[in-house]
């Protein structure tokens, strides 16, 4: 079990800040505490929690001195016993190191990959499941840009999510996505396999990355309305081209300003994740998430229509809840997917 001396400083280091805090720390100094002040609430109402149950296993132990209490300790014993393991794994699991990254926004990227209109269709089906279970997480959800196809599928869209605990829920959505189905403009009704990639991306503040304007290049173009039937007179959209890297990053809102703060918010999203990658590759190249290229082989998880399926291949989930799941229930599917992280860090702690 973690050392009690450990939970005597977590304690402590909570005391202080929530003092700091109260007291008025200096301006540029808050947003700091406060993110460390959040973190470790959980922390230490696991540690209370923990006290309390050693607490009261002490206080039942020693009733089985008093003949008129021995009863009700001999009752109450056996109950606090069993819990106290359990209390000791939530603890090693909320001291756990954390991902800096957890709690911030996400920039979510969703792209069809091998497949053609279905895999747009599919990729727009992706889309409308993140915003419904956003919804339900009371997370806000805005489109950054969006390119839809004739039919109603999406060429690419970008997305930006805000909330409590985003970017800790959404990352393992990162991958290739594979759907199973007839599509609609399949008259003989045979099954077709397609794909899309999703990639979720911690939003960067502008503290994490320094871009120099020598770094870019600003271009602005036409911007054109939904299947390009109205075209505004004005050069509204912009692309910016990161030049050592190359990444090229579109906004076509109304405004050229709003478009520039847009663009640049979702390049430093993608360097600060390339930057979190390297960091990531040299401690652990086997930890390391790729999105793949959007072949039908690079999968993280499956949806197979006709069966009404769901698999996820990374911890061989297989749950037959597909219409609520594209309804927006990730739940079920995302608090494995933790449980197995959290599991595998522990294993990594303990080894």
């Amino acid at each position: 079990m973690v050392p009690l001396d450990t939970l005597d400083q977590i304690t402590r280091r909570f005391e202080f800040l929530e003092a700091k805090l109260g007291e008025g720390a200096a301006p540029a100094e808050i947003a700091a505490l406060s993110r460390e002040y959040s973190g470790l609430r959980p922390v230490v109402d696991e540690i209370a929690a923990y006290r309390r149950a050693l607490a009261d296993l002490a206080e039942a132990e020693a009733m089985l001195a008093d003949p008129e209490m021995r009863a009700l300790a001999e009752d109450e014993i056996p109950a606090l016993r069993a819990r106290i393991p359990e209390m000791e794994q939530a603890l090693r699991i909320a001291l756990l190191p954390k991902d800096a990254a957890d709690a911030r926004p996400a920039i979510l990227e969703i792209r069809p990959g091998t497949g053609g209109e279905e895999a747009a269709l599919f990729a727009g089906d992706l889309l409308r499941m993140y915003q419904k279970y956003a919804e339900s997480k009371g997370w806000r959800f805005g489109i950054l840009e969006e390119q839809a196809t004739d039919l109603g599928g999406v060429k690419e869209v970008v997305a930006h999510v805000q909330g409590e605990g985003v970017f800790a829920r959404l990352k393992f959505e990162s991958g290739v996505h594979r759907v199973q189905r007839v599509p609609e403009t399949e008259a003989g009704g045979r099954i077709h396999t397609s794909a899309a990639t999703v990639a979720v991306l911690p939003e960067a503040e502008e503290v994490d990355i320094d871009i120099p304007a020598a770094d870019i290049r600003i271009d602005t173009m036409r911007s054109s309305g939904a299947g390009g039937q109205h075209v505004n007179t004005t050069d509204s959209a912009v692309r910016i081209t990161h030049l050592p890297t190359g990444i090229v990053v579109t906004s076509s809102e109304k405004s050229q300003h709003q478009n520039r703060a847009i663009a640049m918010q979702v390049l430093r999203a993608r360097l600060f994740e390339m930057e979190r990658d390297r960091a990531a590759s040299e401690r652990a190249a086997d930890r390391k998430a790729q999105v793949g290229s959007g072949d039908r082989s690079e999968r993280i998880r499956t949806y197979n229509f006709p069966q009404g399926r769901m698999t996820d291949h990374r911890i061989n989930l297989t749950l037959y809840a597909l219409a609520q799941i594209m309804a927006g229930d990730l739940d079920p599917v995302i608090d494995p997917l933790i449980a197995q992280d959290q599991a595998l860090k522990l294993a990594e702690m303990e080894g």
